[in-house]
């Protein structure tokens, strides 16, 4: 009876354990990091949600110079990045924006695909964008 009894206790634990890490196993896979969820991936270059539909990220900075065809954002950590747009990148602000209204000095927030250059093709581009606070990430390198 004494055996029985501590057997039924051992299967217990074991059938307790597997079932805790099966759950912790199961929940990790469900919860997204903050990266993830704007984006990114495990080294920081990471942004804003629906980015990662895009397949890229977001750049948030100021226009230091601007063409018919691209802008250079000036990155909060001091770097910059090409921005590449089309006559189909919608550019937003409180009404509908221009090309003409990526001028120099412009806040922006940029949503688009990385290129094998480093530069960013823009799919979204949104002038003065509204902030708000977050957890500090690495800008993308």
């Amino acid at each position: 009876m004494k055996n029985n009894t501590i057997m039924m206790v051992v299967v217990a634990l074991i059938v307790g354990g597997g079932a805790f890490f099966g759950g912790m196993k199961y929940q990790q896979s469900k919860v997204p990091s903050f990266n993830s969820q704007f984006g990114g991936n495990r080294n920081g270059n990471g942004n804003q949600a629906g980015a990662r539909r895009m397949g890229g990220g977001q750049i948030l900075g100021d226009i230091i110079s601007a063409d018919d065809k691209s802008i250079t954002v000036k990155l909060v950590d001091g770097s910059s990045k090409i921005v590449l747009f089309s006559a189909t990148t919608s550019i937003n602000k409180a009404s509908e924006g221009t090309a003409t209204d990526l001028t120099t000095g412009t806040k922006v927030a940029v949503f688009g695909t990385t290129n094998t250059d480093g530069s960013v093709t823009a799919q979204n581009i949104q002038i003065n964008p509204i902030q708000r606070e977050r957890p500090s990430v690495t800008p993308w390198q």
